[in-house]
């Protein structure tokens, strides 16, 4: 083998080794490879740990809310008493649905963290990082649950709340009227009692009959249309008056000032009725208002905490 010359084998060297021998960086190891190779094959997403977090969260929230459900219907008998106020009833109520949300969130959020598969290979950051994502994934998953089952509550609550308010608005007098604007004219019991009293007598001279079907179907028509006016025409008046009169023996001026009476006291119910109804309107716009706020704060300090627990749970299962 003939040897190279001087000035070849130094080009070779100064081309095969262009920087030093001490700055060329170490291989990596076999076994870190694998660990990269096998962290790529997997999920960083632990889905068994977040849906364990989720069912906890949601169950643990449920039995908080039943609880306070509890507690809230034994305070009845104490709040129609005077014993406690409304407001305290309702910050009562704020103040336990935040602390369940806060409670069961933590715990899910907790429980997602400590169940999760531990990492291999991965920076502590990236592990936070998962960690929190853990975290808010089980509170993802158990808030959409219990908003399932907030929509069935309160579809339930509100359905109990329209028929309690119909029963209710059924022992108020203004509500026959309210029927007979439906109906286009019709009788009820309560609309009859102001019918009723157009034809009272104090006297047992005068021979008195109750007003037919037809004649208090006419009176409530005549009443529905001076309700819509506003006021009560004055051949209407004239007209009720002439049948009151020979119903009850009473003059013309008499009867006439009785059905102007009578229909005064049903105009001012209804006036009354319809100011409580504004005032309820006003105040469930209020309640409602204040429930959606209270509710977005519970939810978010939920979202969180969760996140936050799950940090704890991951740092100890790696622990």
């Amino acid at each position: 083998m003939v040897p190279l010359p001087t000035t070849h084998r130094l080009n070779i060297m100064s081309y095969t080794f262009p920087i030093p021998a001490n700055e060329i960086p170490d291989a990596p190891l076999i076994a870190d490879v694998c660990v990269d190779q096998d962290q790529s094959n997997l999920s960083a997403v632990a889905w068994g740990a977040v849906f364990a977090g989720a069912a906890t969260a949601a169950s643990l929230w449920m039995i908080l809310m039943i609880l306070g459900a509890g507690l809230g219907l034994s305070s009845i008998p104490l709040w129609r008493n005077a014993d406690i106020t409304t407001g305290t009833v309702g910050v009562s109520a704020i103040a336990w649905l935040v602390f369940s949300t806060i409670v069961a969130s933590g715990m899910g959020g907790y429980l997602a963290g400590r169940f999760r598969t531990r990492w291999l290979g991965v920076p502590r950051d990236e592990v936070w990082f998962r960690d929190t994502a853990h975290g808010f994934l089980a509170w993802s998953v158990s808030a959409l649950v219990t908003a399932t089952l907030l929509t069935t509550m309160i579809g339930s609550v509100v359905s109990n709340g329209i028929q309690a308010d119909a029963a209710y608005a059924e022992s108020m007098p203004g509500a026959e009227v309210t029927a007979i604007r439906a109906n286009g004219g019709g009788t009820g019991d309560r609309l009859s009692y102001y019918i009723d009293t157009l034809y009272r007598t104090d006297t047992t001279d005068v021979p008195r009959s109750a007003p037919s079907a037809a004649a208090s179907a006419e009176i409530a028509r005549v009443f529905n249309n001076g309700l819509h006016q506003g006021s009560l025409p004055a051949a209407d008046i004239r007209y009720l008056g002439a049948t009151v009169a020979e119903q009850t023996g009473l003059s013309q001026d008499d009867a006439q000032i009785r059905v102007a009476d009578t229909f005064g006291q049903l105009q001012s119910r209804l006036g009354e009725l319809d100011v409580n109804e504004r005032a309820l309107a006003e105040q469930a716009r209020k309640t409602a208002a204040t429930a959606t706020i209270w509710l977005f704060i519970a939810l978010l300090s939920g979202a969180f905490l969760a996140s936050l627990m799950a940090i704890l749970g991951g740092r100890q299962r790696d622990a």
